[in-house]
């Protein structure tokens, strides 16, 4: 049968599953039929609070857990469009978010309503999931499945709110049919059955834990919720992912390159992984080998998308054997998704010359809420169509198609810099002082505006200034020697487990 939104899949999986364990985490859990009730009590609720109200944002203002499963399912129930709020972000920050979303209704708990309460202006209903009275009988039943009965594929399905060291994020709207095409694909490419048990490492304010929610929703798989705070304790992550028997995970290489990095693949294994997704970031092909190399028979895939296209446009399965110093690609686009990779003329490149990725397919979100100048900054008519209203975004990655047809990463467009009358991409740089040259465990490279300088922020390897310097200067032009150098023991990580590179070039020119 066809679906028509992500509930039709839901529905089908409760009535499949309704005794397996949908959602797990510490030691709470509940089954699909528990959680298929409790979402349809809540969304009852924000029915009768909410009145005739329709397709408008809902927060969610609550730590990783099982309630925010529930709000975020409950809130679709209710023909609305979730949004997932951080927490820990500080109370100016959050006010700019809930002015440019003006929600209807915020869902949270005793605990961090005290929190959202030194948030000024909000003019919305608050729901307290501590004082909410879960009863037997529903009051707005027939009025739930009108709604739903009305709810299409390209409705709004959630917000999120994409990630920055400063000011106000913007607020990505994705409908239900950029998570169910992403879905098909990854059941079919994957050959996705419903056993899975995903070890979830991703924060409920990304487009990933969306699509680790969908996968349950729609496949009956098992959610582990994995705390946030087990990034910095490797060794517990470890055994947690192991006693849970998680069988596919999906993180940030930099959780996997600090495991590999600490000899923990030979002292804890993972018996039942047969699946491992790693996005977000450039993910260094050595400490991959290591993972390939304890888990020969683990499928290993690389996934590359910013949450304007819902998770991902590309993927590379790594099938063979790659060197340390060679790059993992990023492969080929997923179904319905097509990548044009265009010069600065606005022309396709031709092979092995570096330009801009551009995605068009059915992965494009509707666009930034609320924000119609963005939108169309970023939201673009292709180029190379004259003929019909066509849109693309424009990423502002850089990339190149190797002999083999698939995609290489190169970095940011804003990563390139005019330096002594030379164009230098400072990711070139950090790959061959991390990768090529294994000089530093990492490192973040910066432009100094004022001062016309390249500063390299560095986790240290045991090498001096100077040994980094000459090694640098026998693999790249002298122009693209960095001029200074900060060790650093830890590098800045954004509220996604990135390299909060925002943080440290404000760092390096507000000092000028």
């Amino acid at each position: 049968m066809y679906k028509r939104n992500l509930l039709d899949y839901f529905e089908h999986s409760v009535q499949q599953n309704g005794n397996k364990t949908a959602v797990i985490h510490g030691n709470q859990k509940v089954t699909f039929n528990e959680l298929h009730d409790k979402c349809i009590h809540l969304a009852d609720y924000l029915i009768e609070i909410t009145g005739g109200i329709l397709h408008r944002p809902i927060c969610v203002f609550l730590p990783k857990s099982i309630d925010v499963v529930i709000g975020d399912i409950a809130i679709t129930y209710s023909c609305n469009f979730f949004n997932n709020l951080d927490v820990q972000t500080p109370a100016p920050r959050l006010e700019n978010i809930i002015q440019t979303l003006n929600p209807i209704a915020v869902i949270t708990n005793t605990k961090y309503l005290r929190l959202l309460k030194t948030v000024d202006n909000i003019k919305c209903q608050i729901v307290n999931l501590d004082d909410f009275m879960w009863k037997n009988e529903y009051g707005h039943l027939e009025e739930l499945n009108k709604r739903l009965e009305q709810q299409i594929d390209t409705d709004p399905f959630c917000i999120i709110n994409t990630s920055g060291s400063t000011g106000t994020p913007k607020s990505v709207l994705l409908t239900h049919r950029n998570f169910i095409d992403h879905l098909n694909w990854a059941i079919d490419t994957f050959e996705l059955d419903g056993s899975e048990i995903l070890g979830v490492m991703s924060a409920v304010v990304f487009d990933l834990y969306v699509y680790e929610t969908c996968l349950m929703m729609a496949r009956g798989a098992t959610l582990v919720l994995l705390d946030k705070s087990l990034a910095a304790f490797p060794a517990r992550l470890m055994q947690e992912t192991r006693d849970r028997h998680v069988n596919y995970i999906f993180w940030v290489p930099t959780v996997m390159v600090n495991i590999a990095n600490m000899g923990l693949l030979d002292k804890i294994s993972l018996p039942e992984l047969r699946l491992v997704w790693f996005a977000g970031e450039v993910f260094p092909t050595r400490q991959f080998n290591i993972w390939k190399q304890h888990y020969p028979n683990v499928v290993f895939a690389n996934l590359y998308g910013p949450c304007e296209t819902s998770v991902c446009s590309t993927y590379y399965i790594v099938n063979k054997e790659l060197q340390d110093e060679e790059p993992i690609p990023i492969g080929k686009p997923c179904r319905n998704s097509d990548v044009l990779l265009l010069n600065e003329k606005g022309q396709l490149c031709q092979e092995g010359e570096v330009g801009e990725i551009c995605i068009r397919g059915s992965s494009l979100a509707m666009g930034y809420y609320n924000n119609p100048i963005k939108t169309k900054e970023s939201f673009i008519q292709n180029p190379l169509n004259c003929t019909y209203p066509e849109r693309i975004y424009k990423t502002g990655d850089l990339a190149y198609r190797n002999e083999s047809g698939d995609l290489i990463f190169k970095g940011r467009k804003d990563c390139l810099i005019k330096h002594m009358g030379n164009r230098v991409n400072l990711g070139e740089i950090e790959h061959i002082a991390v990768d090529t040259l294994k000089l530093v465990s990492n490192c973040c490279v910066v432009y100094n505006f004022e001062k016309k300088i390249i500063t390299m922020f560095y986790e240290s390897n045991g090498k001096s200034i100077l040994e980094i310097r000459k090694a640098l200067a026998t693999q790249m032009p002298r122009y693209m020697v960095p001029n200074e150098y900060i060790e650093i023991e830890q590098l800045p990580r954004n509220t996604n487990g990135k390299i909060d590179r925002h943080f440290l070039s404000d760092r390096v020119n507000q000092q000028n």
